[in-house]
């Protein structure tokens, strides 16, 4: 939390993350309730949402945060990876590991590190999700009530979205020495990894079900927000926790 809002650097990071949002909700956010309901653009959005198999979020009573949810579901992970890539990395080059270790157990250095990239994480969204609700109430008024409700469901679905791609990585963080090689091996993980799991069950000719260990699995399926029983948690949930026991697994065998 300090290296993020009390330094140069994470100030820094923060503005660049400030300024991205700004554009995203002033081009596109603070747009959405003039597309929806324009009679030019209302009956091509329904032909391409209906296409996506989203045309339920054209009937959200705060028509902000349709477009908020479509950003926001991908923004974040691939947003988790780059701010979450120096977890440990930073203290294993400058051999400050093992003092931290004198004081607490791996495990709860692992867990610390875990919850405290999460928690900033929140914070960025809550962030986010009120500055939507903002944009939404300027607009009309009547849609505060709408728009608390609906943005502290959608944080909570980013929440759960997020939590395996943080996950990921801390277990980067025990394999590699350094933040940008982190995000390097990520990149290559999701990059070529679904390419070598289809060439796999081309040439075996059986379903391994290998494509689960990726991170962000269920996102295609809650895109549309409707008809979700509670299910599409229980994958992310898993990953998260398979990914932290093997980042504790292997830090425990990992000489710092």
């Amino acid at each position: 939390m300090i290296r993020l809002f009390n330094t140069k650097r994470g100030l820094l990071a923060l503005l660049a993350f400030a300024t991205i949002w700004f554009i995203i909700l002033y081009h596109f956010v603070g747009s959405a309730a003039s597309i929806v309901t324009s009679n030019t653009f209302e009956s091509m959005a329904h032909q391409l949402f209906g296409a996506l198999g989203l045309s339920a979020l054209l009937d959200w009573p705060v028509s902000e945060y349709a477009i908020y949810w479509l950003v926001a579901v991908y923004f974040f992970p691939i947003f988790s990876v780059l701010a979450c890539s120096d977890q440990i990395c930073s203290d294993k080059q400058r051999g400050t590991l093992r003092f931290i270790t004198l004081r607490s157990t791996r495990l709860e250095l692992i867990a610390g590190r875990y919850l405290g990239q999460l928690l900033i994480v929140s914070i960025l969204i809550m962030l986010t999700i009120a500055a939507t609700a903002i944009l939404a109430s300027v607009r009309d008024i009547a849609l505060f009530g709408e728009s608390v409700l609906i943005g502290a469901k959608l944080a909570f679905e980013l929440l759960i979205v997020v939590m395996p791609f943080i996950a990921l990585m801390s277990l980067l963080n025990i394999i590699v020495s350094s933040a940008r090689m982190a995000i390097v091996v990520a990149t290559l993980f999701f990059g070529l990894g679904p390419l070598i799991i289809t060439f796999i069950k081309y040439q075996l000719g059986r379903e391994f079900y290998l494509s689960l260990i990726f991170p962000g699995g269920q996102i295609n399926s809650i895109l549309s927000q409707n008809g979700l029983d509670g299910s599409h948690y229980i994958l992310p949930l898993i990953q998260t926790v398979v990914l932290l026991t093997g980042s504790h697994l292997l830090m425990k065998r990992t000489a710092i």
